[in-house]
């Protein structure tokens, strides 16, 4: 039977630990919804001793931009393959253009979170990792629906601004195709096939809901938080063709269209 060890079981990683239970895989993992604790360094090296393949969604240190999981456990990764969820914002702001998995980082160049993010990349790769770099995250009980219902929906004016996303069960089919085959490392990125504005999008849930979209702001009015700002000061759309070519990755939900329909229905 073939073993994973997941550090960091959160939203998207408790999908990825599904498929692969499905697949008859024996799962672990660390994090609150873990059955080990991350500082129980006994259990966790027991554990890696039965693992085959690991899966880190542990995000790096914002200040350092080490990594947690290499920090702690580095020594005992070897001979183990390896997976790593990493974030488009690696890439920085490309001004709207396309970037691919060989668009350089931003490890030298940007700053705080960012950096940090770009930097455990970086050393997970050098690792010979799976590294699937991720857009905005979207699914049940995190999407523009929810945002709506919630009254916290924003629409801020600014022209040719686009993002990638990706629903969560997305990504759990593409990290589980790359586990079950053993994919060639590197980078994947895991976006679907329609960039566009987050205005579009919330524009269609208002819709669906049967309710009146927010009113247009400007950045400045809506006041958001740096770490808010930051994101909307970024501009660039995800290609996605590694993906579905070396892992046979196909969308379920390949815009948000599909994929909000289906959270609207459920």
């Amino acid at each position: 039977m073939r073993a994973l060890l997941i550090f960091g079981l959160g939203y998207t990683a408790t999908r990825i630990a599904r498929a692969m239970a499905g697949q008859g895989w024996q799962v672990r993992a660390t994090g609150r919804a873990g059955d080990i604790a991350f500082a129980d360094r006994s259990a966790v090296l027991a554990a890696l001793a039965e693992a085959s393949h690991v899966l880190s969604s542990v995000p790096p240190d914002r200040a350092s931009g080490a990594d947690p999981v290499l920090a702690a456990y580095g020594e005992s990764l070897a001979g183990k393959a390896l997976f790593y969820l990493s974030s488009t914002g690696v890439y920085g702001d490309r001004q709207g253009a396309w970037v691919d998995e060989a668009t350089p980082t931003i490890a030298e160049e940007g700053e705080g979170r960012r950096n940090a993010r770009a930097e455990a990349d970086l050393a997970w790769l050098g690792r010979g990792a799976r590294v699937f770099r991720l857009p905005g995250i979207y699914g049940p009980g995190r999407s523009a629906l929810d945002r709506v219902r919630a009254g916290a929906a924003r629409r801020i004016a600014l022209p040719g601004q686009v993002f990638s996303r990706v629903h969560v069960d997305d990504i759990a089919s593409g990290v589980a195709a790359a586990l079950a085959q053993d994919a060639p490392a590197g980078a994947y990125n895991l976006g679907d096939d329609l960039p566009c504005s987050g205005n579009e999008v919330t524009e269609y849930a208002c819709r669906l809901l049967g309710v009146e979209p927010p009113p247009l702001e400007t950045l400045d009015e809506a006041q958001l938080s740096p770490m808010a700002r930051g994101f909307y000061m970024e501009n660039r759309r995800i290609a996605n063709g590694k993906a579905k070519r070396v892992l046979g990755w196909r969308l379920r939900y390949p815009t948000y269209v599909e994929g909000l329909a289906a959270l609207r229905e459920a």
